[in-house]
């Protein structure tokens, strides 16, 4: 009966909709997230339930975020009349745009446009999760994981490596999804890290993005450059505003940088 369910629905690709299908790389993911009788579960993306109906059994509670309609209301006739009806939430929206519930795993065949974004709401997301088991193309998965000096390490492995453990687990062909994907899939691991390190994130954010708007720059090029220069001059004296610091008047951010970059060996 699933498979005609499946069948009779016309997969949108605006939606990144590709249905994990493959029972044993399911099972395998399952697994992995190491689920507990006491844990409730955030599933972003059910589509038709193939993961949901794996985990059912395994947890309290399923809050399953979809932003289709029609797989909300097929999941729904699959379930209906059993135990597992009681189990499982819905909710119906953009998962980027919602506020998340309390969960203590995540686990999602991902959308793969929304992937960096998630991966930030996740990890600033609080209480603290467990434990996320995530699906991602490849390469995103790889920069995930990449340390400095591989040729894929960027904002995002700075980021994500700051606030978290995160293992790369398994690789998943195209075949395994219907329809398949133009790209092969890997599934992370990710852990946030607790306590969380004492920083302000959106102010590292915004010195890794300076630091990587032009990855074969150096540091010093980098914030030289008469754009980062002026930001830095704006956000300074909005900070003196704010905190009633009086600004010097012979104030030169320029000079000021140029001797902090020198100072610590970057000029």
């Amino acid at each position: 009966v699933h498979s005609q369910i499946q069948q009779g629905i016309h997969f949108k690709k605006e939606y990144g909709q590709h249905i994990l299908k493959n029972p044993l790389v399911i099972q395998s993911i399952v697994d992995k997230a190491a689920i507990r009788p006491t844990d409730t579960v955030l599933e972003i993306g059910p589509g038709t339930g193939n993961m949901t109906m794996k985990m059912v059994d395994k947890c309290k509670k399923i809050v399953a975020c979809e932003v289709d309609v029609r797989m909300v209301a097929e999941l729904q006739k699959r379930v209906q009349g059993t135990p597992a009806a009681s189990k499982i939430q819905f909710i119906v929206g953009d998962v980027l745009k919602t506020d998340l519930p309390y969960f203590d795993i995540c686990v999602a065949n991902m959308p793969y446009q929304i992937s960096s974004p998630f991966v930030f709401k996740l990890l600033l997301h609080r209480p603290f999760f467990r434990c996320a088991v995530l699906m991602f193309q490849r390469e995103f998965a790889q920069r995930l994981i990449a340390k400095p000096g591989d040729k894929l390490y960027c904002r995002l492995s700075v980021n994500t490596q700051l606030l978290a453990r995160v293992d790369h687990l398994m690789k998943v062909g195209k075949n395994n999804f219907k329809p398949p994907p133009q790209v092969e899939s890997s599934v992370v691991r990710i852990e946030p890290k607790v306590p969380p390190p004492p920083i302000n994130f959106q102010e590292w954010d915004g010195l890794v993005r300076i630091v990587f708007v032009r990855k074969n720059k150096t540091l010093g090029a980098g914030f030289k450059s008469q754009a980062v220069i002026d930001m830095l001059d704006k956000n300074y004296r909005i900070h003196c505003s704010v905190n009633s610091i009086p600004v010097p008047v012979d104030m030169d951010i320029k000079a000021k940088v140029l001797e902090i970059l020198t100072e610590s060996g970057y000029s």
